[in-house]
């Protein structure tokens, strides 16, 4: 099966990354938005030794493994009763939750999609607003059938972290601002705003401690505030005592913070 442009340049960036990785640890899954749920990537993944965990469209048409006789000519039947979603069938049920308004209820099956060559493992999450009856499914799967339904929803869960660390790059970090297009400062200008996430966040653990708001805006702040008081300091004739320093650092460093949480401690 021939893959597409986008899909072979992903199969090589993920080799390469592989290349890398592999040398310390032990890569099993490869995890694919959704938009990607589909036999060509599925695919493209194993090609590279991975399993694909990804989702399904909310209305695909999934059909239950056929169990019944053989009829004693031909292939042996493949498809039995096409999933209902308003129905799922109750042995399938392996956990359930209530939050709120909202319950939650956990299937895990073998099904085919007639798109993909082989079975699927699915996991369906079925909310229902309790008191308005209102429901929605999501419908998540992986190409390895022993997977179990925890871990494959805690790993699906996991590529939205990777958003939000785009997400901080642009939003803070200067990765949308970036002006330069050569190849190597595109390539510091990106790498520059990844390592300031990871930075960010090793500066903002300890204070999360006792202050769970604090967020990148007041750690940027806090910084600039010093900033400034260190730029003044040096213009000054004669250097201040080291209290009215440390009194000075800590005024300014609460200038321009959003949360005044760990100004008021």
């Amino acid at each position: 099966m021939s893959l597409s442009p986008y899909l072979q340049f992903v199969q090589d960036l993920l080799r390469q990354v592989l290349a890398l990785v592999c040398q310390t640890l032990r890569v099993r899954y490869f995890v694919f938005d959704g938009a990607f749920g589909h036999h060509q990537a599925l695919q493209m993944v194993r090609r590279t030794g991975l399993e694909l965990i990804s989702k399904l469209r909310h209305n695909s048409a999934l059909y239950l493994p056929y169990d019944g006789p053989y009829a004693g000519r031909g292939p042996r039947r493949k498809y039995g009763s096409k999933l209902d979603y308003q129905h799922l069938p109750p042995c399938f049920l392996k956990a359930t939750s209530v939050e709120g308004q909202v319950h939650t209820a956990i299937y895990q099956l073998p099904v085919w999609h007639k798109k993909f060559p082989d079975r699927l493992n699915v996991v369906i999450l079925v909310k229902t607003n309790q008191r308005t009856g209102a429901q929605a499914h999501v419908i998540l799967f992986s190409s390895d059938l022993e997977l179990g339904y925890e871990a494959l929803i805690d790993y699906y869960r996991l590529r939205f972290q990777i958003e939000f660390n785009f997400r901080d790059a642009k939003q803070y970090w200067g990765l949308e601002d970036f002006m330069v297009i050569k190849p190597t400062p595109v390539y510091n200008s990106a790498n520059l705003a990844m390592l300031m996430i990871n930075l960010s966040q090793i500066l903002m653990r300890p204070v999360r401690e006792h202050c769970p708001s604090f967020s990148v805006n007041d750690l940027k702040a806090h910084f600039r505030g010093r900033k400034y008081v260190l730029e003044v300091l040096k213009m000054l004739p004669e250097m201040p005592e080291a209290n009215s320093i440390d009194q000075a650092l800590e005024q300014a460093a609460n200038l321009g913070r959003i949360n005044q949480e760990l100004s008021a401690a």
